[in-house]
């Protein structure tokens, strides 16, 4: 054999070539999406999880198998049988023999090709469903029927959703089959078209009838179910959800009809399979069609136009009234206690005393504006931040229940400017460090909140506990952190001086995340993140985790797919541990007669923007799961907080041993529970308009409500005023709560429309300190309605007269002096002294960049009075002649703030006292002091004179005023000048 013969061929040399490098992309394109399912795995399994992970892939292959199966064989199965019961002498014209030539060399691929691009197409579809499947498969009866029908609430909740989907996909599946079956008959003769004649072979017949039979059986069961939907459209003016006069007496009987028509034209195409006569399936559902039309559009809208509308009210009642009950009920709405409150305007001495344990506990500290605070005085270096708004709890202290405003001292990586590397990023720098807790009743004397836990290491009134935050809403992406024992602690623990000899070093000794403890691992994971010193460094060691995913919200998202939840996770002290707590909630869109609503523009407020949910509209909701997570090691838990809940139930059945019973919760944690912010928007949003409960009232909306703007907020672009939490008494309690609360004024009609207060609503939110046992009060709705003759203003009022009186203006100039801005706090309302009290506090923050607000003044309103004092003990005295008859917590004004350090990490955070309605700048101008203690002595005098008519003393006083506001600017310009 010569040497030229055994040469391989150029071309098959080619072809080999592209084979290999064809193989080796799809083995790195395999290993990729290998090394993303293994690391999901890894992370799963170390919180504890797996099982989420593998239902979730299980339920989604099932379904894309029997999707694609459901689509794949009946689409070819009629291929191949149009196929085989070809005419093996059809004559054919000559353009269905070029059609044959061109489709004949690829029509075995075709045959078996085009049912498995469908079924793909098929399968995806339903593997992206198959949450609906297992809801349908796990569903549990919820107890209560709807008022049409009478079959129970979770037939629409979890069977019907499943029932029109599945009915959804036979349709298509037999529509395609049809298309191909006739495509097939034609291409290769079993059906001609010569002019106006068709002819048609046997068993092309049989199979077009059959499918077509099959067809129409499945439109008529689709009817059938849309009768059922009827009880969850919108109807009436779009005032109510489900079925009213004109669904039940003419739209339901005729979608019968129709559903019959639909079966026994089914039977005439049958019929055809066996007699040949194509005559009667033609006309049938030529019939059927025009019937559809009629029965379908043109009768339901004479029943509306010619019967409904001239009696609407009357005919439409029963079903509003449906409506009410419905919504009330799904929104937890139903057991809601209505107060009728004759609010008194007038004030007068004491009138505060049976209300003094509401006062001591008022909040003037807002979490929205004292962020600046907390980062200046305990963020202690660059590194450490605080979110933008805080969280309000509670804890008790000395057997006391104290409001607090709360937040994590968080890493933030950002601060570490030129030292930031891979090293550092990742191995040192890799978690915060500690709980600050202010009072948030009290303040100090120079407007700096009183802090009850602060500094680095950790102090105060919290006893001892963990204050590692390795799991927080700023962490990190990813850090790597722990090692062998007796090993160099490398990651940093806090700060303890200006120098770095003063660091305090430690080693991640938990189980927050999954173990790199062999090669193949840290490969995984250097694809995930495309990072190749996961591999390379030395740092890194078989002891080492990487934690990731380490916001506590996305880490409930990932191990409770199911629930939506709540915009804020808030950390709390319990047990020794700083753990997130985050309110999860099941919803639905299918609950009978109920109102469907937009949840995100239900949640947006000036503290929440609007949020993006792939599932907007809801018409159910309920406060599920109570999730926690630990800030030091990741670890999830979830406790089934209304474990009546049958969707959450039904979803446990799903997920088995993933929930826990809430008996579990130890009683700290309990005490640490709070009723959802979220939830309580959700349910304000629906009582505006739902607190109606007549149905004839409601129809003529007379007194719809909604939730005020935020009186703070931008007059451009307005936004709701937020909930609050506050602890108070509401009517009907014996002691002051834990509560949320909110308000509402009439829904405007014009823009004179007056905003005045119509209600006020409120919910208790303390869950009570019994192990396995909740509190009866817990969750309690209280609804305060005024008469409609009252004129208690409403926050924008309130707001606007704030703004508009003479004294209080004035003084704000004054604060204003010095370049410096004033922030207008949360004006907070409370159903203290037989009426509704205002309070609001008053910042003065400078323009410098490590400036923060100190709270210096405090604006109260009752009825039409108004007081502007510096704290809010004395605006309280002031407002009541003199004496309220109780005491708020900033009565006694401490020195300092109690913070413990600055941004340097020396100790820092105290004040000194300042003049009287003074800012931080006159702290060390006598002079300035003097003038503005003139300027509020004029200012009283002034009021003093205006009250009694002496015009002569005014005009006196007005005169001082002036002088000392000339006075206090040139005092100011000379300490400026300084």
């Amino acid at each position: 054999m010569s040497s030229t013969a055994a040469v391989r061929p150029p071309g098959r040399r080619r072809a080999a070539i592209w084979i290999t490098l064809g193989v080796i992309v799809a083995l790195v394109i395999a290993f990729f999406v290998f090394a993303g399912l293994y690391a999901d795995i890894l992370w799963y399994q170390q919180v504890g999880f797996l099982n989420v992970l593998t239902t979730q892939w299980f339920g989604a292959i099932t379904m894309f198998f029997i999707g694609f199966l459901g689509m794949a064989v009946p689409l070819w199965l009629a291929i191949q049988l149009a196929y085989r019961l070809r005419p093996v002498y059809a004559k054919l014209n000559s353009q269905l023999d070029r059609y044959q030539q061109v489709v004949e060399p690829l029509r075995r691929l075709a045959m078996y090709g085009i049912p498995i691009v469908f079924g793909i197409f098929a399968g995806v579809s339903a593997g992206s469903r198959w949450q609906t499947a297992a809801m349908w498969l796990n569903g549990t009866a919820y107890g209560k029927t709807d008022p049409l029908f009478h079959l129970d609430i979770g037939f629409y909740l979890f069977a019907l959703p499943f029932y029109r989907g599945a009915v959804g996909f036979a349709s298509a599946v037999v529509l395609i089959a049809l298309l191909a079956t006739l495509a097939t008959c034609y291409l290769y003769g079993s059906l001609r078209v010569s002019g106006r004649e068709v002819r048609i072979s046997k068993a092309a017949r049989i199979q077009i009838s059959v499918i077509s039979a099959l067809y129409l059986l499945l439109q008529g069961v689709s009817i059938w179910l849309d009768r059922y939907a009827t009880v969850t459209d919108s109807n009436v003016n779009d005032m109510i959800n489900g079925a009213a006069y004109t669904d039940v007496n003419a739209t339901i009987p005729a979608r019968a009809v129709l559903a019959g028509a639909a079966v026994f034209v089914a039977l005439l195409f049958v019929l055809t399979a066996f007699i040949g006569r194509w005559r009667f399936p033609i006309v049938g559902t030529a019939l059927l069609i025009v019937a559809a039309l009629i029965a379908g559009a043109i009768y339901p809208w004479v029943i509306q136009r010619f019967q409904v509308e001239p009696s609407q009210k009357t005919l439409e009642t029963p079903f509003v009234q449906n409506g009410i009950d419905a919504t009330r009920d799904a929104y937890g709405l139903s057991d809601i206690d209505v107060i009728p409150y004759n609010a008194t305007t007038d004030v007068e001495q004491g009138q505060l005393r049976q209300d003094a344990q509401t006062t001591a506990q008022i909040r003037i500290i807002d979490p929205a504006v004292v962020s600046p605070s907390f980062r200046q005085l305990e963020q202690f270096r660059q590194y450490y931040a605080f979110p933008n708004n805080l969280a309000v709890d509670r804890y008790d202290i000395g057997g006391k229940e104290q409001d607090a405003v709360v937040a994590v001292r968080e890493l933030q990586q950002s601060g570490l400017t030129s030292a930031r590397n891979w090293y550092n990023d990742t191995i040192v720098y890799t978690h915060g460090y500690g709980l600050v807790a202010a009072y948030g009743n009290k303040r100090s004397v120079d407007g700096q909140p009183v802090f009850l836990e602060s500094g680095i290491p950790s102090q105060g009134s919290l006893g001892t506990y963990e204050p590692r935050i390795y799991f927080g809403q700023q962490s990190p992406t990813y850090s790597i952190v722990g090692g062998p024992k007796g090993g160099k602690n490398v990651e940093l623990d806090y700060p303890g001086g200006k120098g770095d000899a003063q660091q305090t070093y430690t080693t991640f000794s938990g189980e927050g995340g999954p173990k790199l403890d062999n090669i193949f691992k840290r490969l995984v994971y250097a694809l995930k993140f495309q990072d190749e010193q996961i591999v390379l460094s030395d740092a890194v060691n078989n002891d080492s985790q990487i934690l990731y995913d380490r916001d506590p919200v996305k880490r409930v998202q990932k191990v409770a797919p199911y629930l939506t939840l709540d915009s804020q996770a808030y950390p709390t002290v319990v047990d020794g541990r700083v753990k997130w707590v985050i309110d999860g909630y099941t919803t639905s869109d299918q609950y009978p007669y109920s109102h469907v609503g937009s949840l995100s523009d239900a949640i947006a407020d000036t503290e929440t923007p609007k949020p993006a949910y792939a599932f907007d509209d809801i018409n159910y909701i309920r406060n599920s799961v109570k999730a926690t997570v630990d800030a030091y090691d990741g670890s999830v838990t979830l406790y089934a907080w209304d474990a009546k809940d049958p969707i959450l139930k039904t979803w446990e059945k799903i997920y088995p041993a993933t929930v826990k019973p809430m008996s579990d919760m130890s009683s700290q944690l309990l005490s640490h529970v709070r009723y959802p912010a979220d939830m309580f928007k959700v349910q304000r949003s629906v009582l505006g308009q739902y607190h109606v409960t007549d149905a004839g009232s409601f129809y003529s909306r007379e007194d719809a409500w909604t939730t005020p703007n935020d009186p703070v907020s931008s007059p451009t672009d307005p936004t709701l005023q937020p909930p609050y939490y506050l602890t108070m008494q509401m009517p009907g309690q014996k002691a002051p709560s834990f509560s949320l609360y909110t308000t509402f004024i009439p829904q405007a009609s014009s823009e004179s429309s007056r905003s005045v207060l119509k209600g006020y609503l409120a919910v208790d939110s303390d869950a009570g300190s019994t192990k396995g046992k909740v509190s009866s009060a817990y969750g309690k709705l209280r609804l305060l309605t005024l008469p409609s003759s009252d004129t208690v203003p409403g926050p924008g009022q309130v707001q606007n007269t704030f703004n508009s009186d003479p004294t209080v203006s004035a003084q704000l100039n004054l604060l204003r002096q010095g370049k410096t801005d004033v922030i207008n706090g949360n004006l907070l309302t409370l159903p203290v002294g037989g009426g509704l009290l205002y309070v609001q506090p008053v910042y003065v923050k400078s323009t410098g960049e490590t400036s923060y607000p100190l709270l210096q003044k405090v604006l109260v309103a009752f009825g039409d009075k108004i007081a502007f004092e510096d704290t809010l003990d004395q605006a309280l005295d002031a407002l009541f002649g003199g004496d309220s008859g109780a005491t708020a917590g900033d009565n006694n004004v401490p020195q300092t703030g109690g913070g413990t350090g600055g941004t340097d990490g020396s100790t820092g955070g105290g004040g000194t006292e300042t003049g009287s309605g003074g800012s931080g700048s006159a702290q060390n101008n006598p002079a300035l002091q003097q003038a503005l203690a003139q300027a509020k002595q004029a200012l009283a005098d002034r009021e003093t004179a205006l009250k009694a008519g002496d015009w002569a003393a005014y005009g006196q006083a007005d005169q001082r005023l002036q002088q000392a506001l000339q006075d206090a600017l040139a005092a100011e310009g000379t300490s400026s000048s300084k």
